[in-house]
Formats: C-alpha cells, structure tokens, sequence
C-alpha cells in the first residue's frame, strides 16, 4: 500500500538494520516435515518503518540489500509500503534469511536464523556518511539486533546513533535481545547495549531487559515490578524520556492477551489487556507495537493515547500473516479491542 509520501519532503524518521526474507512453514508443520514454505519480507526496523508509511509518516530505511532476485523482492516490498529507500544501496552478497516453524496448541514457535555473511552483515560502514543520510530527519530507530551481528556493525550502529545525537534527533531503540546472535561472536553485549541506551530517548524494554542491562533483579509483580525496573532505568540512563513495553500472557499458541504500557520519569500508564483468540502470526507483533508507540509519539499525543496506539497496532498485527503491519491510520486510530462483524 504506497503512500507516496517519500517524495513529499525529507524523511522524518528512519531506521537502520537489515531487511530479511522470512521462510516459514505452511500448516503449522515443523521444519522437518516441510514440504513447502511461505515467503515473506522482514526484519525488526523494516517492519516498523513500513508501518509507519503505511500510517502516514515519511519513513525511510538505511540498508544494504543484495543484487539478486530475493533482494528485489524486498527492495519492491519496502517501495511497496512507501518506504524511502534512497539511502538504502544494493550490496553484492547474499539475503539474510531465517526459517520459521509456526506453533500450535502447546507447542511454540520456532525460529531457525541463516544470515551470517549476508550483504548486510558483511558491508564496510566504516566510510558511511550519517550526517548526510540523516538530513532533514527527527528521529532514529534502531534495535539491538543490528549490534548483534558482529562487532562491525556494533561500531556502525553506535555510529549512526552519535551522529543522530550530534544532529539532534531523537533516538529510540528496541531491545529486541537475541541470545543465538551475541554467542555466535566474542560479544559483551551488556557494555555494547548500555552504551546504545545511554544515548536514546525511548527505549522498548521490560522488566527482564532492564535486569540484563543493569545487572539486577526486579522482584515486583505485574505493574509494579515494571514501575520499578522503569524507574532504575531512567535512573541509569538519564536521556531516556519514555521506556515503552507489553505484557504478554499467553493461553496456547494462537490465543494470548496484551496489554501495552509506557512509562516517563513522572508516571507510568497500563492500558488493560486485551484477548487475542484465533491469532493469525504473532511474528512482528513487537515492531507493530513500536511502531503504534512512535505513531502517537510523533503525532504528539498524551503518555495513555501512545500506549493504546502501540497496543492497537500489535494487536491488528496477530490477525494478518507475515511480518509487517500494513495498517491505514482509520484502523489504528479506530480500534476497540472488541470483536468486529464484517466491516461493508
């Protein structure tokens, strides 16, 4: 769904990270019995750049993407959300994939990542101009899976945020911590994370990322366990003006319940939880939600309305398959949390 928007003027926000293709299995069958796999176009900044330009905003994405046929299908796929990508080049190499095992009843999901000497991965951003790619633009989204992929592109994330900070855009980052990825390297990523969060003005972050930055555990329950871990968050990192995050109870594998909630330095807002039955792909849901919060956030809305945007955002986005939540701004903006009859 082009919006047409990344003509209209520079890109307001921009996100920096690798877009994947996603191979996941039909019928809930699990990797080794798969005799087919459904493809879809991915990865956390895309995702949540695509939202947003489907919602409005003049969102761009800095990438490298490879010069094959599985690169022009993301490359059409991002153009297609109205994602500007001309600050995005095409790289010799290969795609960054990963596989995925959708669950069911009892059993969890499962994801199998193949992205190691991707394009991306493997792309000199040493001589990468920052300052010029981000002209013009308000904020920066990043997440900590760009920093996970080796110790080249922890120097280039932590780049591209300090010329964010010089320029004076805001900074938001996703925690978005994946285990397989920092052992796969000679890795600290408590140091590498701590340096990229002191330098951000929303982090997306619970209770357990706050514990694995900070050394320390929360022994709270529910709201308050995350108002305290919120509170040593801001502490510790004193740029930060809004730490954003969901809470997740999950029933079977396609039946959960959400809630969203954003805490400041003042106060902290929970919306109440909303039911998930019969979910389509729970995949993507927290880039839908981060998506939702920088929506509300950019449109200059209040602490509570951010939150029920970012809830209604990830939400909408257990119903659709694939990663990206292509949602028009009426769907967002419109969404109750209750169960709808044919929209005619």
């Amino acid at each position: 769904m082009a919006t047409g928007l990344a003509s209209c003027g520079p890109a307001r926000i921009i996100g920096f990270g690798e877009v994947l293709t996603r191979l996941a299995t039909q019928g809930k069958v699990q990797l080794p019995q798969a005799a087919s796999l459904d493809l879809h176009v991915g990865g956390a900044e895309a995702n949540v750049m695509a939202a947003l330009a489907t919602l409005g905003h003049r969102a761009a994405m800095v990438s490298a993407i490879p010069a094959n046929g599985l690169g022009d299908g993301a490359w059409r796929a991002l153009a297609a959300a109205g994602v500007d990508l001309s600050r995005s080049f095409r790289a010799p190499g290969r795609q960054g994939l990963y596989f995925l095992a959708p669950g069911a009843s009892l059993r969890a999901s499962e994801i199998l990542y193949d992205r190691a000497g991707s394009a991306f991965a493997t792309q000199d951003w040493s001589g990468f101009d920052w300052s010029a790619a981000f002209a013009g633009a308000e904020w920066l989204h990043v997440s900590g899976i760009t920093p996970a992929l080796g110790p080249d592109l922890a120097l280039a994330t932590h780049n591209a945020v300090a010329a964010a900070r010089a320029l004076g855009m805001r900074i938001s980052f996703d925690g978005n911590y994946r285990p397989a990825l920092w052992e796969s390297w000679d890795s600290d990523p408590r140091a590498i994370l701590t340096g990229l969060v002191r330098q951000a003005d929303l982090f997306f972050a619970n209770h357990r990322d706050m514990a694995l930055l900070l050394g320390q555990p929360f022994s709270g329950d529910g709201a308050a366990r995350r108002r305290e871990a919120a509170l040593a968050g801001f502490a510790a990192f004193p740029n930060l003006k809004w730490i954003a995050s969901t809470a997740r109870e999950v029933e079977t594998s396609d039946c959960h319940r959400l809630a969203a909630r954003i805490d400041t330095p003042e106060a902290g807002f929970q919306t109440p939880e909303v039911a998930m039955p019969g979910i389509v792909d729970r995949i993507g849901g927290g880039d839908a939600f981060a998506a939702g919060v920088l929506h509300g956030l950019l449109e200059g809305a209040d602490v509570s309305r951010v939150a029920e945007l970012g809830l209604a955002l990830a939400c909408l986005k257990h119903s659709v398959p694939g990663d990206m939540a292509l949602f028009a701004r009426a769907d967002v903006e419109g969404f109750s949390g209750e169960g709808v009859d044919v929209k005619r």
